[in-house]
């Protein structure tokens, strides 16, 4: 437990490119989940003076489900928590404290070297390409832990995208550290916050959502290595067989492969095909391997129709179609099957449901109340207006 918390200490401070210098002890009190104490949280952080100043104690609690990224995540947060409040180390016990926000720790731990980014990049790809990116805004205001675990996953591939933007705007890790340093006293606007502190974000919202939109293509672009699994490679398929014909003083129209008589004798046909046949080239480097017979197909036959040859094209044209269709039936009853396997046969628990049941739980609990005074009075005013 001490080897992960120095690790994942050094992914903040990685991050940061900040030295050490740490001032409140943070001490970690772990123990195993007791039979009398059923209700003991899994995790707890508690603030208290030592009478020389700060002191953070995180009590966790190991069960035998226990979530290793989920330990790591609070160990960033208490991490976190330590520089947001060193430069204030008389800070009174009882004082309510400003978390760091979720998308700081979800965004740290993304972008570490020993995580995997081709889930981030699946995320990110599919939103990218339905054209339904998550404003900036709207994603700073979202709780993570009320989400299920699909929406939990790409909440976390939109941390990385939005810390990947600020670490590249300029001068990006020291404005990050002072942002995390002056969180105490951050407002109760996220977006405005982030804007004060990073004015490369955009002042105009068009500005915004370009620059977001930008870093999350980009993110979603990365590790081009990875093959793509077959519904990724059908739907770059189907954008791919489209020729756009443009000729002199006509407006630009745009054929499916298979309406080849409509261009086939016009001039412009050359160009249009041989760049098609380029894109399924590119294709074929990153395809499902299950495709590439059908686009290395594709590709004779738009290099047939560029020479102005039909002769046998539409049969090749509906053979590979239903060679498509096949490999999309095979692929959806695979993944059908191995649905119903994990859900009945399997012997042990996927944990795929595990955020869902968690975030029913929390939406079920009332969330705790600030013991500040004027928190105090407003609530005792409340009550009043109630009764």
């Amino acid at each position: 437990m001490c080897d992960l918390a120095e690790r994942t200490k050094k992914k903040a401070l990685t991050v940061l490119q900040q030295p050490d210098e740490w001032k409140t002890p943070i001490v970690l009190h772990v123990q195993y989940r007791q039979a009398n104490l059923p209700d003991v949280p899994a995790a707890q952080l508690n603030f208290s003076q030592t009478g020389f100043g700060l002191k953070l104690q995180l009590d966790l609690t190991v069960t035998p489900n226990a979530s290793a990224p989920a330990i790591e995540r609070e160990l960033l947060r208490a991490i976190y928590l330590e520089r947001m409040y060193r430069q204030d180390p008389n800070t009174p016990a009882g004082t309510p404290y400003v978390e760091p926000p979720p998308w700081l720790l979800d965004g740290t731990l993304a972008l570490a070297p020993d995580r995997d980014a081709a889930g981030i990049r699946e995320s990110l790809g599919a939103v990218v390409h339905s054209g339904n990116v998550m404003p900036l805004d709207e994603f700073l205001r979202q709780r993570p832990d009320l989400l299920d675990s699909p929406s939990r996953k790409l909440y976390g591939a939109y941390s990385a995208a939005l810390m990947s933007m600020l670490l590249e705007a300029p001068d990006g890790r020291a404005r990050l550290a002072r942002f995390v340093a002056r969180l105490p006293g951050a407002s109760n606007d996220p977006f405005a916050d982030l804007k004060t502190h990073f004015p490369a974000v955009g002042e105009s919202a068009e500005t915004v959502a370009k620059n977001w939109q930008g870093s999350v293509a980009r993110l979603a672009a990365r590790e081009r290595y990875q093959l793509l699994g077959s519904e990724e490679t059908e739907r770059h398929l189907a954008q791919l067989l489209r020729v756009e014909i443009r000729e002199q003083h006509k407006p630009a129209a745009t054929y499916a492969l298979e309406e080849f008589p409509k261009f086939i004798r016009t001039p412009a046909r050359k160009a249009a095909l041989q760049q098609l046949r380029q894109n399924v080239l590119l294709l074929s480097a990153r395809a499902n391997p299950l495709y590439v017979p059908v686009l290395a197909e594709y590709e004779q036959i738009a290099t047939q129709l560029a020479r102005g040859k039909t002769k046998r094209v539409p049969e090749r044209l509906a053979r590979a179609r239903e060679t498509r269709e096949l490999i999309r039936r095979e692929m959806s009853a695979i993944g059908d099957y191995m649905n119903w396997f994990e859900a009945t046969q399997s012997p042990t628990q996927s944990g795929a449901f595990a955020e869902y049941m968690k975030a029913a739980e929390l939406a079920l609990e009332p969330r705790p109340r600030r013991r500040d005074p004027i928190s105090v009075y407003l609530d005792a005013l409340e009550s009043q207006m109630q009764n």
